[in-house]
Formats: C-alpha cells, sequence, structure tokens
C-alpha cells in the first residue's frame, strides 16, 4: 500500500522473491497493473532526489491545470495518467548469483502519482 503521492521503496520485496527462485542468471521483470502510478529506478541514497523529482514532475504535470477534461477522481486523476505514461509500469532487471544487479546506488521505486493512500498491485516474474 503506499501512503499517498510520493516514493515507496520495494528493492527489498523484489529481492527476496529472486531469492526464492534460486536463479544463478536471469531475469527478473517487475510490472505495476496501474495506470496512476509507475515504477522506477532511482538513487537510493540522498532522499532529495526524490523530492527533485516529485517538483519537476509537478512542474511538467501540474494538478488542477484546466487543460485536462478527465477529472472524475479528482484534480490528480489526469496528471497522475500523464505521469505515469512519461515514466513506466515496468522494469527489467538482470539477477547474477541469486541476486538483482543493481548499481550502488539504484533502488526500486514504486511512485504513487495520486494524492491519497493506493493499494497497488506488481507482478513479478523470474526467468533464467
Amino acid at each position: 500500500m503506499t501512503l499517498g503521492r510520493g516514493f515507496t521503496r520495494i528493492t527489498d520485496e523484489i529481492t527476496k522473491q529472486v531469492r526464492k527462485a534460486k536463479i544463478s542468471v536471469g531475469l527478473c521483470h517487475i510490472f505495476l497493473h496501474h495506470t496512476s502510478a509507475s515504477l522506477i529506478l532511482c538513487e537510493n541514497y540522498d532522499p532529495l532526489v526524490q523530492t527533485d523529482l516529485e517538483a519537476f514532475m509537478q512542474r511538467l504535470v501540474p494538478d488542477s491545470d484546466t487543460l485536462y477534461k478527465h477529472a472524475a477522481e479528482g484534480p490528480d486523476d489526469m496528471p497522475s495518467h500523464i505521469r505515469a505514461i512519461l515514466t513506466q509500469s515496468f522494469l527489467i532487471v538482470p539477477i547474477k548469483d541469486n541476486q538483482l544487479v543493481l548499481g550502488q546506488w539504484q533502488g526500486i521505486y514504486l511512485w504513487e502519482h495520486r494524492f491519497r493512500s493506493h493499494h497497488r498491485t506488481i507482478t513479478v516474474t523470474i526467468q533464467g
């Protein structure tokens, strides 16, 4: 569950699933089943990176813009869909020696674009 607009680090949960699979070499495909949130690989050391990403996205895709006609669920409705399209709904991460192959400062995050909290569904497919 997300806490509303912002970032939820999911690296540890994905790592646990990869370890259970016991794959020497392969790929981990992570898919988000929603159109108003996204998945990103992001800096995992300095939280100001996430603050800056949110500020940039707010400037690029502001809430309550009169341009938007679709607002069935509030002022964040259409902006959330645009944000999701501009980012991504899936990631593919290599696996080596039963571990995700991530850079030292990379983390996997679910980026919630809606103001309120949501239950989000993610499918993880591990091949090797």
